[in-house]
């Protein structure tokens, strides 16, 4: 994840639950978009500044719109927001055991801090 997002305060939305301030690397961010607003909730995976066991060392963006789910390019430009061209990051698709839908409409992307993502062979991904 990129360590510094200065290029997203202007984004910043201040809310009771979702309070920071520039430096920050959590918050809540409202992107206007010709597509339409972007609503994201970014996280760096801290785990322990905030006092979690590392189960949560995982960097995590939320992204949602009000009335339908992102598409594949308001996905990838906001993974481009937050993360390098060099880092990858995934969208799981959990057992329908463990799925949890809090917000309709909205896609997640994430990233572990503390291992490497598998990936399908280069010339396998489209």
């Amino acid at each position: 994840m990129r360590r510094i997002w200065n290029h997203l305060d202007k984004y910043r939305h201040q809310t009771p639950n979702y309070k920071s301030q520039s430096g920050d690397r959590f918050g809540c961010f409202i992107i206007p978009r010709p597509s339409g607003t972007l609503r994201v909730i970014a996280t760096d995976g801290d785990y322990k500044a905030a006092g979690l066991s590392s189960d949560y060392a995982w960097e995590h963006v939320s992204v949602s719109l009000v009335d339908r789910c992102p598409s594949w390019e308001e996905m990838d430009f906001v993974k481009d927001l937050f993360w390098s061209p060099d880092e990858c990051v995934v969208q799981y698709h959990v057992p329908k055991k463990d799925h949890i839908n809090r917000f309709p409409y909205c896609l997640h992307l994430w990233r572990p801090l503390e291992a490497q993502l598998p990936r399908p062979p280069a010339g396998a991904v489209g």
